[in-house]
């Protein structure tokens, strides 16, 4: 019996961790004496193994085992231990997190076309010692590319199919089995493999991981639905999505009031579950409230803590063009709900969407222009040029939905003018394959003790086309940025209460981000991966933060 993915280490508190594992047949699986039998769907053994008992501010070294024997960690392993880190009892937090990680090998080819990638060369520089460890990393987005699979899992493709000749999805992903392919391609590099083990992972899905574009529009998911391969790809898609990387973001008591996790450990009928799962993922799309992927997690101290809410900017979308919304009302509660009503005390709000908030401002204005006549500011014919270009050219962000881009806002005014406001409100992105971080004010309310910043990392591991370079460099001048605010106010687009700059970047190489947060400073650590003969290493271009209220940029 052998481990074939993970361990992955996924929720960790003061005493208590989860362990996610998928084996090559049924187990039982044991981890520092606590255990869980495994379930299948679709032929396919998973467990999460539930941690009691770990102490404070502790630093606890694992092995797996199933039934009985050593599983993890692998005799061939150079990186040391998987370890189980509980928080620092000084209330020091560091989050690492990025977006955009490709498939492809570590050979001379591989680099020059995908460059290094950001995720091994973090392993690398942990195994190494080399500098303070994350307490956990958040991937936001494009874990797998099942629209755009690498060289290995296409040739599985073929040898399955001989091609889907004809077909327009001949070299995408199809069903839930050709899903698990993704994340063994993605996830079995031996130094990926070891970061997932020890340090614990957060993870939300955007367009990649169904297929690019999705829910941009309501005439796009016309379209798609419409399609004789949707149903077997969606259905795909949520229910590996749910096995392999949503499961894992929940805490204890919420594992025990997830229904669909009571059907997978109670269902004994492998099939029955197997099912079970498959309409849970229809539903799913076909319902968005029926589901909620969106997540949040605490850090630190109850009274002066951290808390991240992650929010799902794919899937509970409301598309009907007069009324668009990034999220719907009901996934919108819930963001109020942890936040500006939240019971524990916030003292800094890491609010994080696999899409930024807060673009360059020509690509803001730009994207609020398109909205305005795919909506018939301009007539039925502008409207259908608008969605050509929507589409075309992704303008798919917050900036266009602009209603919800006013709703968060007006959340954050809400934030910053409650009786104990956060020190900070740091908003985590990625997907648009460049990194930048933006300083931000809201202009009908002051909150001078309280700094609002858009941080975006993309990509970990993806090569950036020299016209998405362009296209960020002329979007970014002043000249541009003005014809097209004044573009946006004639098709009557208002501007959002708030203001913003680019402080730094934009940057276009593969790299990761690191937010640190302690009492009242909070810093941002800018990495990109650079080659070093034959080593995939970490560089740092920038320190940024309030440690002394500066701003210290290292390299360029």
């Amino acid at each position: 019996m052998e481990l074939r993915l993970g361990p992955l280490l996924r929720y960790v508190d003061e005493t208590r961790a989860t362990v996610w594992v998928e084996t090559d047949g049924p187990a039982e699986v044991e981890v520092l004496g606590h255990r869980a039998r495994t379930w299948s769907v679709h032929g396919h053994h998973y467990a999460l193994v539930r941690i009691e008992g770990l102490a404070p501010d502790s630093i606890t070294p694992y092995e797996v085992t199933l039934d009985g024997s050593t599983a993890w960690p692998p005799a061939d392993n150079s990186y040391g231990p998987s370890v189980i880190r509980t928080p620092r009892a000084d209330g020091t937090f560091r989050l690492t997190f990025g977006s955009c990680r490709r498939s492809a090998p570590f050979d001379p080819q591989g680099f020059k076309e995908f460059g290094p990638d950001a995720l091994v060369a973090l392993a690398e520089r942990m195994a190494a010692g080399d500098g303070e460890l994350p307490d956990a990393v958040l991937l936001l987005g494009d874990q797998v590319y099942a629209d755009d699979p690498s060289d290995a899992v296409l040739q599985r493709l073929h040898d399955k199919h001989g091609g889907r000749q004809g077909s327009e999805v001949a070299d995408e992903i199809g069903n839930f089995e050709e899903y698990t392919w993704l994340y063994d391609d993605s996830w079995t590099t031996p130094a990926v493999r070891w970061l997932f083990s020890t340090v614990p992972l957060c993870m939300l899905l955007d367009d990649h991981d169904l297929r690019d574009d999705w829910n941009t529009s309501m005439t796009w998911r016309r379209w798609a639905t419409a399609q004789p391969w949707w149903r077997d790809r969606v259905v795909g898609a949520y229910a590996s999505y749910w096995v392999y990387q949503h499961l894992g973001n929940l805490s204890p008591e919420q594992l025990d009031r997830d229904s669909t996790y009571h059907a997978m450990l109670s269902i004994e009928d492998d099939d029955e579950r197997a099912a079970y799962l498959d309409r849970f993922a229809w539903t799913a799309d076909e319902d968005p409230a029926s589901c909620r992927w969106s997540f949040y997690r605490d850090f630190g101290d109850a009274s002066r803590g951290v808390r991240l809410v992650a929010v799902d900017s794919r899937c509970s979308r409301h598309l009907e063009p007069d009324e668009r919304a990034m999220v719907d009302a009901h996934e919108w509660e819930w963001v109020r709900r942890h936040t500006v009503e939240a019971t524990r005390p916030i003292h800094h709000l890491l609010l994080a969407s696999t899409l930024p908030f807060l673009l360059a401002p020509g690509l803001h204005h730009l994207e609020g222009w398109d909205e305005a006549i795919s909506s018939g500011a301009w007539g039925p014919r502008s409207a259908r040029i608008g969605e050509k270009v929507r589409q075309g050219m992704d303008l798919e962000h917050w900036a266009s939905f602009r209603k919800s881009l006013d709703d968060v806002t007006s959340l954050l005014a809400e934030l910053v003018s409650g009786e104990d406001p956060p020190v900070s409100i740091l908003m985590l992105s990625g997907d648009v394959h460049c990194s930048y971080l933006a300083e931000a004010w809201l202009t009908d309310v002051p909150h001078p003790g309280t700094a609002i910043r858009q941080l975006t990392m993309s990509p970990f591991r993806n090569p950036v086309p020299r016209y998405i370079r362009w296209a960020n460099h002329l979007l970014g001048t002043r000249l541009m940025t003005a014809l097209l605010h004044k573009l946006a106010r004639m098709a009557g687009v208002r501007d959002v209460a708030a203001e913003w700059r680019l402080a730094h970047g934009p940057w276009f190489g593969n790299g990761a981000m690191t937010v640190t947060l302690s009492g009242e400073d909070w810093t941002v650590d800018v990495d990109h991966a650079e080659l070093r003969g034959d080593r995939q290493m970490l560089e740092r271009t920038l320190t940024y933060g309030r440690l002394d209220s500066s701003s210290t940029r290292l390299t360029s």
